[in-house]
């Protein structure tokens, strides 16, 4: 066993995390915890972590559920490929392995969503598989503990950071020593203001020595967000919002949003043409600004009345909702905010 993960299994046995809801063996939970906690923090994840499980309890359940059901406990945690592949990751462990989940991390990444530290991940938590895992606050603690430049994200950095975690691993403990480098990288090896003083590794950390913690890992070259525009149209007919749901893929892919149009001019031509519908809108609300991970995007809210329909509409991508019933669906983060500020 290595110095390195003797000191962090040691460190994570007195000052590591032991209260965490998906601290447990039960695959199905830690798998579900690892793809919420991709991108998104512990404060974060706990409550929709909690509220998923009443909802779907095991595999079987979230396999069974419709991708609407999935969608709307989802909504409000982001990045919604993650849902979807959820879903149907979950019946691929109901087809394909029987209901159970596969004990390896090779198997574990043939699911969707889930690349190799995070098949890493659930195989070491759930079944004691020496593997290593690669996540971003990994990446932080090893290019600080070895000096390792260069940005994490090209192939060469990342092959360089494979192969210390692979080489780090200790012969026995893997769990604890597993969780040790995720506590290590979110309580004390920071992004910023790392609490180097309380590192079991700081005795031998280049980057301690060197001066360097602020450098390293070298950060992703800066580029500037592109910037969109969109006006969300918020039609209502008799006390209802009418809905639309998005295509399965893209920006907020499977979600029921408001209809969009390009301008506020265009709104009540594009209520004509796709919708049948004639609609008087009133004066735009304030515009408002989403941040996504690649771009802003400056969302101009219309609300506006219908007057009259002059042509049946039947789509599946269409409905008529209360306010109540819109907040029970899956609502990107915006437009659930919306609909709130209108009840």
């Amino acid at each position: 066993m290595s110095d390195f993960s003797q000191r962090l299994i040691a460190w994570q046995a007195v000052h590591g995390r032991h209260n965490l809801p998906w601290q447990v063996s039960d695959p199905y939970r830690v798998w579900l915890s690892e793809i919420m906690l991709q991108q998104t923090q512990v404060a974060t994840v706990i409550p929709y972590y909690q509220q998923f499980l009443e909802r779907f309890p095991d595999v079987a359940s979230l396999a069974a559920a419709s991708s609407d059901d999935v969608l709307a406990r989802w909504s409000g945690l982001g990045y919604y490929s993650r849902a979807r592949n959820l879903h149907k990751a979950a019946q691929m462990v109901m087809e394909r392995f029987e209901g159970q989940f596969p004990r390896t991390p090779a198997l574990l990444a043939e699911l969707p969503g889930v690349g190799p530290s995070t098949a890493a991940a659930i195989a070491a938590f759930s079944f004691g598989a020496q593997a290593a895992i690669l996540d971003g606050n990994v990446k932080r603690v090893l290019a600080r503990w070895a000096g390792i430049s260069g940005y994490p994200g090209t192939k060469a950095v990342e092959r360089e950071l494979w192969q210390l975690a692979t080489n780090l691993l200790p012969d026995s403990g893997i769990e604890r020593y597993t969780q040790s480098l995720m506590d290590l990288g979110a309580t004390v090896c920071t992004p910023k203001k790392p609490a180097c003083m309380a590192c079991p590794v700081q005795a031998d950390c280049l980057a301690r020595q060197q001066g360097r913690q602020a450098e390293l890992p070298t950060p992703k070259p800066k580029k500037i967000s592109p910037e969109r525009q969109t006006v969300l149209m918020m039609v209502e007919r008799s006390g209802k919002i009418l809905l639309e749901r998005r295509p399965p893929s893209g920006i907020w892919g499977g979600l029921w949003s408001l209809p969009e149009t390009t301008s506020t001019l265009d709104a009540s031509n594009a209520c004509q043409q796709r919708f049948g519908l004639n609609v008087e809108f009133d004066s735009a609300e304030e515009d408002f600004v989403h941040v996504f991970t690649h771009f802003r995007l400056t969302i101009t809210p219309l609300p506006g009345s219908v007057t009259s329909q002059i042509a049946l509409t039947h789509e599946d991508h269409l409905g008529w909702f209360s306010k109540a019933e819109a907040l029970e669906l899956g609502l990107p983060t915006p437009v659930r905010k919306l609909l709130m500020k209108g009840r």
